[in-house]
């Protein structure tokens, strides 16, 4: 089906495998690249059953059994097969995308060089299945980031934007090229047809002269099946590329768009030809195809491992494979890869290494940088969820802590509400900058992996970008809640001390996300990363001084104290609220305050004087001993105490009749961090100590980042 502004000539395929030789891989205007394998085996190691993996004991499952092909200029050409039959890992492999823990063998050739895998990424593209895109940027500016970090850094920028404008003319994106992109369930965009054009777009920026799609209609419509399909035909016969895609199930007007398919079964190769050729080959081994019959429908059943017979099913496809690559068809393909490979001489100068840089990236470091904070940025200020419920819950938990600790005076009861409030900034601090990092930046990670794999920008370009541009609303949420919270509660007034207060807490705020980057960066997905962030924060709330005395943590537990971001933010906020108290109200720490005003001993005198005379009525020895005991007793309470100085108080003064329920209270600020185990001397040190938390954490970060793109 034709679409309006596209040119979708008719593919002549021929009657048979032609060999192109070489020569006319050039022309003038475009360059055009042959590619093509030889004896692909893949290997990948699996656990023994009945062994243990400490003895080591493993064998290897060959995957990809001597696989070739080759595709040439101006070709579509399918990869298809049942479930299980290799098309996902012969399309990593040709990619250069393979697990590292696979084993690989056989050699890749363009235009008959041996593939560096430096260059192959230059002069090809890969569209994968899954569409990853910012959702917040417009089509036009997805594009211009792309053009502006995968197209030469020779190139000017009016260059690069009639490209783009170029590109979404051939891929029929102009009517939504101001529309966002979208994000599903959140924000509306773009239909799914129109994010696969503009996934091919993206890729056809550069012009590359080879492409690679891993399924590109999953997901779609029948309609819009073919549409993609159509383009991909547009592109190989307009623009003489190489496609080569891996497709599940198309429907018979999609299948008949492909010039060529390569069907796998068990990893190896069934059959490769033109697509009339299948349909004869299978015919000639006792499978005619019905009428009336989606043939792609035929090949999987036909080469699909049926359950109940496996055996009967392998015998079968094995037979085929053998058959196969004895025949004319098979021969004819073997022949042309070995014409490939001998005629590299020929290979264009766009091919040699040496004339180009070394580096992997086509843009300079400061360009990738300003492209990638730029997107961050309107990333940031265009996301609904960033600044309207961030900002909205940063407001509602702050009035609503301050109406719960409202007015907190310099009493007693006082004290261990403000020291609470204080704690409570910390614990708001890090769980919103945590869980709101983690669920930010974890889920831009696999876009990060798919364009630094792309060779866009680099590592380290990412992380600092990113970092930077979500700095100032890691800044403004901890100001907005001291501003509001601080005279609520009934902090220190002092303006000085307000600041500082607003200060820590942005520190706070700050080390809390670089936790979170370093969890989302060490985790493989964003469900991964909240269930581990929470176990682990617990603990170093434990140890911040708030629901554990700093100066009774276990001796072999302590070292949590010192890296909880806690405890050291604990001690800094109280350090800076209590150190210039000097007063607080109900101080009454003398032991006398429980004791009479003025003491009168009468009364123990007569009880230990009728005592005496009850003994003396007595004529036992042991009667005598106590009278004369009584009585010096009496001698000394009357006598002995008489010299004591008591306090005195003031006129109506109200004693009290019992302790406070603490035990003890507090009369000054210096008292206040004595009971909570801190020293004001180490406010300096705490402050320095969470900017080396901050610091650490994100380092960290980054390693476990750059650890994943080395994968």
């Amino acid at each position: 089906m034709s679409k309006p502004g596209y040119d979708n000539q008719a593919f002549d395929s021929g009657g048979g495998d032609v060999v192109i030789p070489l020569e006319a891989v050039q022309d003038s205007g475009r360059e055009r690249l042959t590619y093509s394998w030889s004896n692909i085996n893949v290997y990948a190691e699996s656990q023994k059953q009945g062994c243990r993996k400490s003895k080591g004991v493993v064998q290897e499952k060959h995957i990809l059994k001597n696989v070739s092909g080759i595709c040439r200029p101006g070709e579509l050409l399918a990869i298809m097969g049942a479930s299980g039959a290799g098309k996902t890992t012969l399309l990593n492999v040709l990619t250069n995308r393979s697990s590292s823990a696979l084993r690989i063998e056989g050699e890749m050739y363009m235009n008959g060089a041996v593939v560096d895998p430096s260059k192959l990424t230059k002069k090809s593209a890969y569209v994968q299945q899954e569409d990853l895109f910012i959702g917040v940027l417009t089509v036009k500016e997805s594009l211009i980031f792309q053009a502006t970090l995968r197209m030469d850094k020779n190139i000017p920028q009016k260059q690069r934007l009639a490209r783009v404008e170029e590109v979404m003319i051939e891929l029929g994106l102009t009517k939504c090229s101001d529309t966002l992109v979208g994000i599903p369930g959140r924000l509306k965009g773009i239909s799914g047809g129109e994010m696969k054009r503009l996934a091919f777009a993206c890729e056809v920026l550069t012009d590359p002269p080879l492409m690679f799609c891993d399924e590109p209609t999953s997901g779609l419509d029948s309609f819009m099946a073919q549409n993609i399909v159509e383009v991909m035909k547009d592109l190989a016969t307009r623009f003489n590329k190489c496609i080569i895609s891996t497709i599940h199930q198309p429907s018979s007007e999609v299948f008949a768009l492909f010039d060529r398919v390569l069907l796998m079964a068990e990893g190896r190769v069934a059959f490769l030809g033109y697509t009339s050729d299948a349909i004869k080959f299978l015919h000639s081994m006792g499978r005619p195809c019905p009428e009336n019959f989606n043939p792609a429908d035929f090949f999987i059943s036909t080469l699909a491992i049926q359950p109940g017979q496996e055996d009967e099913c392998r015998q079968w496809v094995d037979k085929i494979c053998d058959t196969f690559s004895v025949s004319e068809k098979g021969k004819d393909m073997e022949e042309a890869i070995k014409v490939n490979m001998e005629t590299k001489e020929n290979t264009s100068d766009l091919l040699n290494t040496t004339k180009e840089s070394k580096s992997p990236y086509k843009a300079s470091w400061g360009a990738q940088f300003s492209a990638v904070f730029k997107r961050a940025w309107l990333e940031n200020i265009r996301e609904p969820m960033i600044l309207r419920v961030k900002l909205l819950q940063t407001i509602m938990t702050a009035l609503l802590v301050g109406i719960i600790y409202l007015g907190q005076d310099l009493t007693q009861d006082g004290v261990s509400n403000i020291s609470g409030a204080l704690f409570l900034i910390i614990t708001n601090m890090t769980f919103q900058n945590t869980f709101g990092t983690v669920n930010t930046f974890c889920t831009q990670i696999p876009i990060y992996l798919r364009e630094h794999f792309n060779g866009m920008y680099r590592c380290d370009v990412y992380f600092l970008a990113k970092n930077l541009a979500e700095l100032p609303l890691a800044c403004i949420q901890p100001v907005i809640f001291t501003s509001i919270i601080y005279y609520m509660v009934g902090f220190y007034d002092d303006v000085g001390t307000f600041f500082v207060c607003m200060g820590i807490s942005t520190l706070i705020a700050n080390t809390a996300g670089s936790f979170g980057y370093m969890v989302s960066c060490m985790s493989s997905s964003v469900e991964m990363a909240l269930a581990i962030a929470a176990p682990l924060i617990i603990p170093f709330m434990l140890f911040g001084g708030f629901f554990l005395n700093s100066e009774t943590v276990p001796v072999y537990l302590i070292w949590m104290k010192y890296i909880s971001w806690f405890y050291y933010g604990n001690e800094a906020l109280n350090i800076n609220q209590w150190k210039d108290v000097e007063e607080i109200d109900g101080c009454d720490t003398d032991l006398t305050t429980y004791m009479p005003s003025t003491p009168d001993w009468t009364e123990t005198e007569t009880a230990l004087s009728s005592l005496s005379s009850s003994l003396l009525a007595s004529s036992s020895p042991m009667a005598m001993a106590l009278s004369d005991a009584g009585s010096s007793l009496a001698n000394a309470v009357t006598g002995g105490l008489t010299d004591i100085a008591l306090p005195t108080f003031p006129p109506n003064y109200t004693l009290p009749t019992q302790p406070p329920s603490n035990g003890f209270k507090v009369c000054n600020g210096t008292e206040v961090l004595s009971q909570l185990g801190f020293h004001e001397e180490d406010f300096y040190l705490d402050i320095g100590i969470l900017f080396v938390l901050l610091v650490a954490m994100r380092a960290l970060a980054f390693l476990f980042l750059f650890m994943k793109s080395k994968k």
